[in-house]
């Protein structure tokens, strides 16, 4: 038996020993899905290097302490931040002898981030435009809208086809209009994997003098990689006359540890716009470069490290194994009656839907969790049907031979299972919602119907496919906020 209160007796303000609280963490950590193993096709970035973790941890603890705040202080700091965006900025055509030799850029916390700041800049550099707007594909990354919700800008989306499930750049086109600052656009986009037409939506926002991202935070490590070993990848970076800054983050598929990114820009007065300072106070003069102030430099050390220690070399051969195991997915896809790709895979997504309407995606995610494999359900928008998303890794290639036969058997299962029914009270509860009306005790009611239990009470259940199919029943903005309700539930202070 353990006795917690000789434990605190042994130290200093009655804390509890290293050992246990590490044992904590442990235990904890127990209900999360692998991070490891090539089974979880969403959320972590995993090359199966051995060693790799190690040699991040160990250069992420010894600059965890060090503030990015003030760059002369902490020169270590200001020196990795500049290879890295010269890393990115050469993987993406810029540098000397390149199309854009003035590239700079910045590193941040994620691709939210990067994004949030490529809108502020646009923004910002036009301080004349009383009601600025951006001009984005239905496919851009949600963080486009997040940017937008925060900066006060309003967006113009532009619809993809169902077909090419990218947007036509005579749409964007006609979009622009004379309060647009930015247009947008992915490579690839998120959901299905596509690279949009970037060379001709630069065009069109050359034409008008407006600013084009592209939003490579998905793919920028991964498509120049694919290119080199013959894929067939359109022009979507600084080669581009018209792109003016790309966002790609590090701790996707250069595979550092969360969360770094990189937002560059194709000249430094491109990039003034972006930076806060502040000196109206009686404290030290702020400037940032990035929303954030303090920063600690463990990440920005750990991708450091990471890069370094793969090398160029490295990155082509984790390529290379990606590029193999988005084929052999993509081939067991193909392999089941019932199933279709969304898409042809350009990058290293492979997503799919089905063409038999008694095969119920959500339970087939179901089946398929239930068999080890974690997807990530995506539910209908528009004219698009709901949709399985697979991110692929280099640790998948091991994996690829098991998943053909665990696919058709977890179809079979979902087949003969048939499709979930939403109890008929819940059709009838959620029929008279409305966002206005939603209240947090009508969502802990839904949750409790739908078999969530009550937050804090554990882990979610093994199976989603109820939620889901009511998630995919609701409108957006009941959606959403259904979601914000739930999630608000869960984010309560523990008090033990």
């Amino acid at each position: 038996m353990i006795d917690d209160d000789a434990d605190r007796r042994a130290l200093p303000g009655n804390g509890l020993p290293a050992e246990r609280v590490l044992a904590e963490v442990r235990a904890l950590r127990a209900a999360d899905r692998p991070t490891h193993g090539g089974r979880l096709f969403a959320y972590v970035y995993d090359p199966a290097v051995p060693g790799l973790d190690e040699l991040a941890a160990a250069a992420y603890a010894g600059s965890a302490h060090v503030n990015g705040l003030d760059p002369t202080a902490f020169p270590s700091l200001l020196a990795m931040e500049n290879a890295l965006v010269g890393a990115a900025a050469r993987l993406l055509g810029g540098g000397p002898g390149s199309a854009a030799p003035d590239v700079v850029g910045s590193v941040t916390s994620g691709g939210t981030e990067s994004l949030i700041l490529a809108v502020k800049a646009a923004r910002d550099a036009h301080p004349e435009i009383a009601a600025p707007r951006i001009v984005v594909p239905a496919s851009a990354h949600a963080a486009f809208a997040k940017a937008a919700h925060y900066l006060r800008v309003a967006v113009d989306t532009v619809p993809v086809s169902a077909r090419t499930l990218r947007p036509a750049a005579a749409d964007v086109a006609a979009a622009i209009g004379p309060e647009t600052v930015l247009v947008a656009c992915s490579a690839p986009s998120y959901a299905h994997g596509v690279v949009d037409p970037v060379a001709e939506i630069a065009e069109a926002a050359a034409a008008a003098g407006v600013r084009c991202h592209v939003d490579a935070c998905f793919g920028g490590w991964t498509l120049p990689y694919l290119r080199r070993l013959g894929a067939d990848v359109p022009p979507f970076d600084f080669a581009v006359a018209g792109v003016t800054s790309i966002s790609v983050d590090l701790h996707k598929y250069a595979y550092a540890p969360k969360g770094v990114s990189v937002l560059l820009h194709r000249d430094p007065a491109l990039r003034a716009p972006q930076y806060f300072a502040y000196a109206d106070w009686p404290g030290y003069t702020m400037v940032n470069p990035v929303i954030a102030s303090t920063r600690s430099g463990g990440p920005i050390a750990a991708a450091y490290a990471t890069l370094r220690h793969l090398g160029d070399d490295g990155y082509l051969r984790l390529a290379a194994a990606t590029r193999d195991a988005v084929a052999g997915l993509a081939d067991a896809v193909r392999a089941v009656d019932g199933l279709r790709l969304m898409a042809e895979p350009e990058s290293t997504v492979v997503c799919f839907t089905a063409t038999d309407p008694g095969l119920d995606l959500f339970v087939l995610v179901d089946e398929l969790a239930a068999r080890g494999w974690h997807t990530q359900p995506q539910l209908s928008y528009a004219d698009l049907p709901p949709s399985v998303h697979l991110t692929v890794t280099a640790a998948v290639a091991p994996r690829v031979a098991e998943f053909g036969p665990d696919l058709a058997d977890a179809v079979a299962a979902t087949r003969a299972a048939g499709r979930v029914a939403l109890p008929a009270e819940l059709l009838a509860l959620a029929g008279t919602l409305t966002p206005e009306t939603l209240t947090a005790e009508t969502v802990a009611g839904l949750a409790a119907g739908l078999g969530l239990g009550a937050p804090g009470a554990g882990p979610a259940p093994d199976r989603m496919a109820l939620v889901n199919a009511l998630l995919d029943a609701a409108p957006a903005g009941l959606r959403e906020r259904l979601l914000v309700e739930f999630v608000s539930l869960l984010q309560r202070p523990s008090w033990e």
